[in-house]
């Protein structure tokens, strides 16, 4: 099958792949305005933080362009209201505010230039950030292979891959990938409900790369671990706090208490730009609550009652404790997190990406 990139920007407009109908149909959604990509956003057409990342910086730039204003300072009033929105979209993914408030600064860099130049820059800065999240995934995928043995057997939750990236490789999947071309894994894939993008994504682009997997439910992996046919678990996060609490779509934080019950390592992998260092601990991360009925069914089918009381917490944090290692794009960190990653982020420049 024939998968069109999972957002480009083409003839002044931002084209992102529908992740909604996967795998059933490849679509794609036709944006010309900021606000196009915010409801794609917020329906979960894209969807991941780092993907999130780069649809915010596309976003930005196409606000940039529908901007009429009298003057510098009315554009970038107006600016500011088009990435606040862009922000608001969703509270948990740390990449997207990131994204967002780089593309802010860069319009405002140098000081005083015409709205055509602004224009231009964020454009150029939003062509950047994706070039820039390219090389850190791969350097993430090298970095985090070796830590898998030939043959483990190894769980994964949600989805990773370029479908959550928007790069070729994914985090905790393209870690997978790397590890499999070298010495051949084989992924345990958590159905991930109520959404079910382990079930719907995640099976459909280990399939594409020819990496043997099996499909489980959520509440299997303990017992399989009981019974010695998981070895390990990778996950990605939406936001990593500086202790090393990672924030990632629910029902992680069971999958980290089995881990550890059964002696078996639990490993988080994602960019540094999803690392919070603002945050001491995860306590203060944003849980965004979704809409009851996700929980009540899917799609066409619904398996309780129309009026039934639901949570939906999208995603949960798992505590530092029950991490055995943290991938980023600068390597491998190992606790203490609040050392180990803050000493990295500062030591590490743009070029360090590039050559690894």
């Amino acid at each position: 099958m024939s998968v069109p990139p999972v957002i480009e920007w083409r003839a002044g407009a931002v084209r992102i792949l529908d992740q909604r109908r996967l795998p059933d149909a490849v679509e794609v959604l036709h944006c010309t305005e900021a606000a196009q990509v915010n409801e794609a956003i917020r329906t979960l057409a894209i969807r991941g933080a780092p993907a999130l990342g780069v649809a915010a910086a596309y976003a930005a730039a196409l606000g940039a362009r529908r901007i009429q204003a009298p003057d510098g300072p009315a554009f970038l009033a107006r600016l500011d209201r088009v990435i606040d929105d862009i922000i608001a979209t969703r509270p948990t993914a740390v990449n997207l505010a990131w994204a967002a408030e780089r593309m802010r600064s860069a319009a405002r860099t140098p000081a005083g230039a015409p709205a055509s130049e602004v224009r231009a820059r964020l454009l150029a800065e939003a062509h950047a950030l994706a070039a820039d999240n390219e090389l850190r995934h791969r350097a993430l995928a090298a970095a985090g292979a070796a830590l898998f043995a030939p043959g483990q057997r190894v769980l994964h939750h949600c989805n990773t891959g370029p479908l959550a990236t928007a790069a070729s490789l994914g985090s905790a999947l393209g870690v997978l990938q790397a590890a499999h071309q070298r010495h051949g894994i084989e992924v345990v894939v958590s159905e991930t409900r109520p959404l079910l993008q382990g079930a719907r994504l995640t099976t459909w682009e280990l399939a594409q790369r020819e990496i043997p997997f099996t499909l489980i439910t959520d509440g299997m992996s303990a017992s399989l671990m009981r019974r010695g046919r998981i070895d390990a678990a990778i996950v990605g996060a939406d936001r990593i706090a500086a202790n090393g609490d990672a924030a990632n779509k629910i029902g992680t934080y069971g999958h980290a208490l089995a881990a550890r019950a059964h002696g078996l390592p639990f490993y988080v992998a994602a960019p540094m730009s999803t690392i919070d260092f603002a945050l001491p601990d995860g306590d203060a991360i944003p849980i965004e609550e979704r809409a009851p009925q996700e929980v009540r069914g899917y799609a066409a089918w619904r398996w309780a009652p129309p009026d039934a009381p639901a949570a939906n917490p999208a995603f949960d944090v798992t505590p530092h404790d029950l991490v055995t290692a943290i991938v980023t794009e600068r390597g491998v960190h190992r606790p203490p997190f609040v050392d180990t990653l803050r000493r990295q982020d500062a030591a590490a420049a743009p070029a360090d990406v590039r050559a690894a």
